[in-house]
């Protein structure tokens, strides 16, 4: 793989233990300095408070490298850019996407509005659930938060109820939502891992919806993704193999998320989940700049279709980082 052994390169988290996806991020954290250690780099979980108050004794330390699993501050999903921006400022590398990349991809509106301003294809949207059509179905989802938090099959409803469920949920949830066309079809994964000659989409997953009604909106939850022993979990697997049986839908889907990746400036790795209607046509839902990488998510999954292990991962993740590093320095 090219990297010598060596280097300090801890490991950053600020997650809780109050929700299930923030207690895989805890695992995700073990499983990384797992894999750093085995790669022969020195490295030790650092856990991140509110003030980010560690990372100015990090400095000190000089690591060749920070790697950067903070997707949410004391489960607030909106300061997770402080941290990239404070390092930043601090001068210390890291891995994942910069802060512009974050910052530009926090919210969902946000994103999308970039994504329909670059011709990317993307489901119509209403921040306030107005002026959609009203017959058609349409998905109710929180402006910041992701790894589905929030979304269960009451988010899906006619468009006619979409702007009192966005006050209803601002107000019970204390967060705020927005309105999407809900596209029935197709629901796909794509990891982007970056290497020596640039990035590279790893195999395509494809979510497969099992045992769903017929009056069943399927979709990915909250349950589906962190509920293992739950219908929605069981029901949701995932399926390699697009790439062999529909070649020309995984290279659209792939220039597409290529496409994403050159937009927001994303650097190390990432994720871009869309919809295909059954039509055919690809909906970008979400540029994920700092997708889960516990042992048994979607990332680590798609890496292990490809033949990489998962040490090979992240030791991929660490070079990819360091090579892009060099090239601006």
């Amino acid at each position: 793989m090219g990297l010598g052994a060596g280097g300090f390169i801890p490991v950053l988290h600020a997650a809780t233990t109050s929700r299930p996806d923030e207690s895989d991020t805890l695992i995700a954290a073990e499983a990384v300095t797992g894999a750093l250690r085995d790669l022969g780099f020195a490295t030790r979980i650092i856990a991140l408070g509110r003030d980010l108050a560690e990372l100015e004794a990090l400095q000190a330390a000089r690591p060749l490298l920070v790697f950067n699993l903070v997707d949410a501050v004391d489960g607030d999903g909106r300061l997770a850019p402080f941290v990239p921006a404070r390092l930043d400022a601090l001068g210390l590398p890291y891995t994942g996407a910069g802060t512009s990349a974050w910052l530009e991809t926090l919210s969902k509106i946000a994103t999308k509005l970039r994504l329909a301003h670059a011709g990317l294809p993307t489901p119509d949207w209403s921040a306030d659930g107005t002026g959609l059509d009203p017959l058609l179905p349409v998905i109710v989802k929180p402006v910041w938060e992701h790894g589905s938090l929030g979304l269960d099959e009451a988010s899906v409803m006619g468009g006619a109820a979409a702007a009192q469920a966005i006050v209803e949920r601002n107000l019970r949830l204390r967060t705020q939502h927005f309105a999407e066309s809900f596209i029935d079809g197709r629901e796909f994964n794509l990891a982007l891992l970056e290497g020596p000659g640039g990035v590279n989409v790893l195999p395509i997953a494809e979510i497969v919806f099992e045992g769903f009604g017929s009056e069943a909106a399927k979709i990915v939850g909250y349950e589906a993704k962190w509920a293992p022993d739950s219908e929605a979990y069981i029901g949701t697997p995932r399926r390699f193999g697009l790439e062999a049986d529909e070649p020309e839908l995984a290279l659209r889907l792939a220039g597409l998320a290529q496409g994403c990746w050159v937009l927001f400036g994303l650097s190390s790795y990432a994720r871009v989940d869309f919809r295909v209607d059954p039509a055919g046509e690809p909906f970008i839902l979400e540029v994920n700049v700092n997708p889960c990488l516990s042992p048994d998510a979607g990332f680590a999954a798609a890496a292990q279709e490809a033949g990489l292990s998962y040490a090979d991962m992240i030791g991929q993740i660490v070079e990819g980082s360091l090579g892009a590093l060099q090239a601006t320095a």
